[in-house]
């Protein structure tokens, strides 16, 4: 697989952000959902934070942060606030355009942010490459299940042993490689690759799903983390802009619940998985 790095990708060594790329070329995995409480994560430690929007079409994340200050305005509450850039999907006649206004945006981004957040589409476009190939930390969030492990990596229907990695983890290691050849003196991309949406019911399954991860990650060398679990929470935030770590806010009927509270530690978990720069995580 023939992959280009796009000119901002060889800055990561020299720049002041670090970035972090959250892709999976299937959808439904909960990208959104975490890019946008490690991006609150990082805001409420006081760090300047850059968001990027790749998905052209849906917008989603960029949506979520604009619901979020939209918020903030409406109620005169003060929530800390992402600089949020969306990508537009390049026309045909345009075509490169969408690239070159990411590159724009990661040069200023670097120089003036401590890190840079990046949700990428559930599907395989020249920009969301580019986007991978500026990953200082790349998160996967998966579903615990071998449909989204297909993604990953083929497995034995009977064995469950790992075969040959998939096309996704292939660009992700052509990716590393690249990045290399490009700088050596560059960090090379840490991949961690984050279980997400675990049902806290135990199973046979959910216990093949995590052996084949964690041999999965030995083979090709990533790291793996525990996500989210699924909670009504995330998506009834949405409209709201507002993330687990901003709760409680005076003046919304949503009072702290222990199940508000568990999920607020599992984001604090995934933020110390992540071994992010300078981020005290106690």
């Amino acid at each position: 697989m023939n992959v280009q790095i796009a000119p901002a990708a060889a800055v990561a060594a020299r720049s002041r952000a670090h970035t972090i790329v959250v892709g999976n070329e299937k959808g439904g995995t909960g990208k959104t959902t975490t890019a946008i409480h490690i991006v609150v994560a990082l805001l409420l430690r006081n760090f300047s934070v850059t968001a990027i929007d790749l998905d052209g079409r849906q917008q989603t994340f960029g949506r979520y942060i604009e619901n979020r200050k939209a918020f903030a305005a409406r109620k005169g509450y003060m929530l800390p606030q992402p600089d949020i850039h969306v990508v537009p999907r390049a026309k045909p006649a345009e075509a490169g355009a969408d690239v070159s206004r990411l590159t724009e945006i990661l040069v200023h981004a670097r120089a003036n942010s401590d890190f840079i957040v990046i949700d990428t589409p559930g599907s395989d476009t020249e920009l969301s490459r580019h986007g991978h190939a500026a990953a200082n930390t790349l998160i996967t969030p998966i579903n615990d299940s071998f449909v989204d492990f297909d993604v990953l990596a083929k497995c034995d229907p009977e064995s469950l042993e790992i075969g040959r990695p998939s096309l996704y983890a292939e660009f992700v290691w052509e990716c590393r490689k690249r990045r290399l050849m490009t700088n050596r003196e560059s960090p090379n991309i840490e991949w961690v690759v984050m279980r997400n949406r675990v049902s806290s019911i135990e199973a046979r399954n959910k216990r093949k799903v995590a052996a084949a991860v964690e041999r999965f990650s030995s083979r090709i060398g990533c790291r793996v983390a525990a996500g989210l679990s699924e909670r009504v929470i995330f998506r009834e935030l949405f409209p709201l802009g507002l993330t687990v770590l901003d709760l409680p806010v005076p003046g919304l009927a949503m009072p702290l619940t222990m199940s508000h509270i568990a999920a607020r530690q599992e984001v604090r978990d995934l933020l110390a998985a992540l071994h992010l720069p300078g981020v005290d995580t106690e």
